[in-house]
């Protein structure tokens, strides 16, 4: 019996998610099509790569190395706050190419890198009042920021396409995604890499085709965001940012002080990220 390999085309793939998520998503029978304008590193041990430079950006391009993929993982674009012309044109119309793109080719299965900003101003006030006092993945969008604004426009045409075209579309609200937290705000909003692969392969195996929204974190002690909805497709993640905490307090990168709930930076979902200027700079 012959086993059909699956191809996935990761944007993005030069980035600091895309190349940590790299090495965690290569397995047997998997063809890894790695995009990105930047410098990507040839196949190392046990991978089984493609690499392709060039723009998702370019409609022509974008098409191309749509071809034969049986699923994409969208990475690429602007990744924190940035001028609205920025934001809207990789964000915004790159995701626009990218989804017309994959329709035009076939290609089933799209997953695409949302962010938690895209829900910036929902508050640990409405997480209370929720079933089990946790913010449901798919609560309405309340951008904090025009990064945010792009994402949830993101979210907006995964819909789009799904429902005219059948296409399978997750979107991920990636929160705090590093090795370890760093801030006050990442205990409740971590994302550890080896969750984010487990995130995106449940993306990859959720079956029947849908249109999902999901909170990417790790199963964190002081999450006050659901976990059911990416449950619900067979994502568990099993990291915790509280593990984390006796290092951070020990090294004075905060107090517990710093901890309070009540602090602006820790009752709403997107942090500092509320009080940002418009169009300054600042990470996803």
């Amino acid at each position: 019996m012959v086993t059909q390999r699956q191809r996935v085309l990761v944007t993005g793939a030069a980035g600091r998610i895309g190349r940590a998520l790299r090495t965690r998503l290569a397995r047997p029978g998997r063809t890894l099509r790695l995009l990105d304008v930047a410098e990507t590193a040839p196949a190392g041990p046990g991978e089984d790569v493609e690499v392709v430079r060039a723009s998702f950006t370019d409609p022509d391009a974008i098409r191309a190395a749509c071809r034969g993929a049986d699923a994409v993982l969208h990475l690429g674009g602007e990744a924190g706050e940035a001028s609205w012309e920025r934001v809207r044109e990789a964000n915004i119309d790159g995701t626009a190419h990218l989804l017309e793109a994959a329709r035009a080719q076939g290609v089933p299965r799209v997953v695409l890198a949302s962010s938690l900003h895209a829900a910036g101003f929902r508050s640990r006030e409405e997480a209370a009042a929720a079933p089990g006092g946790l913010l449901a993945a798919g609560s309405a969008p309340r951008p904090d920021t025009y990064y945010g604004a792009s994402k949830a426009a993101l979210e907006a045409l995964g819909a789009l396409y799904h429902h005219r075209f059948g296409m399978d579309v997750s979107c991920l609200r990636i929160g705090a995604f590093r090795p370890a937290p760093l801030a006050p705000e990442d205990l409740a909003g971590w994302l550890s890499p080896d969750d984010a692969a487990r995130l995106v392969e449940a993306c990859l195996r959720a079956r029947p085709a849908g249109f999902r929204v999901l909170w990417g974190i790790s199963r964190n002690t002081r999450r006050w965001w659901s976990l059911a909805e990416g449950e619900a497709i067979g994502y568990h993640p099993r990291d915790d940012a509280e593990d984390h905490l006796p290092a951070l307090l020990a090294s004075g990168a905060f107090t517990p002080d710093d901890l309070d709930p009540a602090a602006p930076r820790n009752s709403r979902v997107g942090g500092a990220f509320c009080t940002r200027p418009l169009g300054g700079a600042g990470r996803g």
